[in-house]
């Protein structure tokens, strides 16, 4: 039986925070809130309520802090159902866009078989609503994937990205 909300999190995600605990002083654990939602997030690809509220109790935070940050980053999944394998982002933004990112995302889109904010059947990819700006302009058009960047993006070096994810 469960004492407190953050008995959800497992041995590694509390060693994770852990890490990032001793970065900061002890009055000051809001510091690694960011990196304790990564590590929480890296297990169920996704950033569950239950598991939000758990990192609010290990940092003895107010949950409400928690879902601020959460909701406000897009690096954070907080539906179930963006909870694949690889989570890609395409950015869409102005430079992108001039560079070809509409012909990047229409790619990934036919190749995968789905739609923005949509899942493989399979559970490995999905693909996030459109990015607003994912900061890397001179390197255009570019996409995420679980986080790493991949620039320069033609059809063919997308084919060799997507292709190469087991």
């Amino acid at each position: 039986m469960l004492k407190r909300k953050s008995d959800l999190l497992s041995h590694h995600e509390r060693e994770d925070i852990d890490s990032w605990l001793a970065r900061y002083p002890a009055d000051k654990k809001q510091s690694a809130l960011l990196a304790a939602l990564r590590a929480v997030m890296h297990e169920d690809h996704y950033l569950s309520r239950e598991k939000m509220d758990a990192v609010a109790d290990y940092l003895g935070l107010p949950e409400i802090a928690v879902y601020e940050v959460a909701s406000f980053y897009s690096m954070y999944e907080m539906d179930a159902k963006a909870a694949a394998k690889y989570s890609i982002s395409v950015c869409t933004n102005v430079s992108c866009m001039l560079c070809g990112s509409d012909v990047i995302l229409d790619h990934v889109e036919k190749k995968l078989g789905i739609k923005l904010g949509e899942s493989t059947p399979d559970g490995k990819f999905f693909l996030k609503v459109e990015e607003e700006c994912l900061a890397a302009c001179s390197s255009a058009p570019m996409m995420q994937v679980n986080h790493v960047y991949h620039t320069h993006l033609t059809p063919e070096k997308v084919d060799e990205i997507l292709d190469g994810l087991e």
